[in-house]
């Protein structure tokens, strides 16, 4: 459990910006997989779950295929407040609405929620971290790596932490991690035919993963 004054002092950070709702982190302290992902959406900041909208559904299909069950994960993000923008629509009757829309955290939202981040792999120390899409990935290992060119790949690597939380400068941890990358899951909603490549990216991490589940 995050200790009540971190949360506080990142939502306090973060009350700049357009974001709505926490979520918590969920999973057992021994994961076997931590998921860092992006940030929630309207779904997760309702019932408090960690990918439990259309994209976590997903995610559950591609952890079945690996025959890893949500017990075995530790889920995350990047940011735990839900990024929003607000349009302004024509209703039914022709009055003006205004509607919340997800949208990608900037780095400015990814530097409040860094600390929470940071605590969490500090203390649950993760065998195998999966990030899903770019933020997540470049949120441990900065803004060189790109998801369309190492995804599939088993990273060895230190990964970015806050240095200060006054002054927002990242630095590396000093041990290294197992690092795994592949597309979000919500990323098949607009191109489908990312969904060979992310199983390929399993077939992959699932080599992985016998070593770490052992015989």
């Amino acid at each position: 459990m995050l200790p009540k004054d971190l949360v506080e002092r990142c939502k306090k950070r973060m009350e700049p910006y357009n974001c709505e709702g926490f979520v918590h982190g969920r999973g057992p302290g021994d994961p076997l997989i931590m998921v860092v992902g992006e940030a929630p959406g309207e779904t997760e900041i309702h019932n408090g779950m960690p990918f439990s909208g259309r994209a976590g559904k997903v995610l559950d299909e591609f952890f079945e295929y690996l025959g890893v069950s949500r017990e075995e994960i530790y889920f995350t993000s990047t940011v735990r407040s839900r990024p929003f923008k607000i349009v302004h629509k024509e209703g039914q009757g022709g009055e003006i609405i205004q509607k919340k829309y997800n949208r990608a955290p900037n780095m400015k939202e990814q530097l409040a929620h860094a600390p929470i981040v940071d605590y969490e792999i500090r203390h649950i120390k993760p065998k195998q971290i999966v990030t899903l899409g770019n933020i997540g990935l470049q949120r441990l290992l900065g803004r060189k790596y790109t998801i369309s060119e190492v995804h599939g790949k088993l990273i060895h690597a230190p990964v970015r932490r806050l240095k200060d939380m006054d002054t927002n400068e990242w630095t590396l941890t000093d041990r290294e991690y197992a690092i795994f990358p592949t597309f979000h899951p919500a990323s098949i909603f607009y191109n489908r035919s990312l969904l060979e490549k992310i199983h390929r990216d399993l077939d992959e991490l699932k080599k992985h993963l016998k070593g770490d589940k052992g015989p």
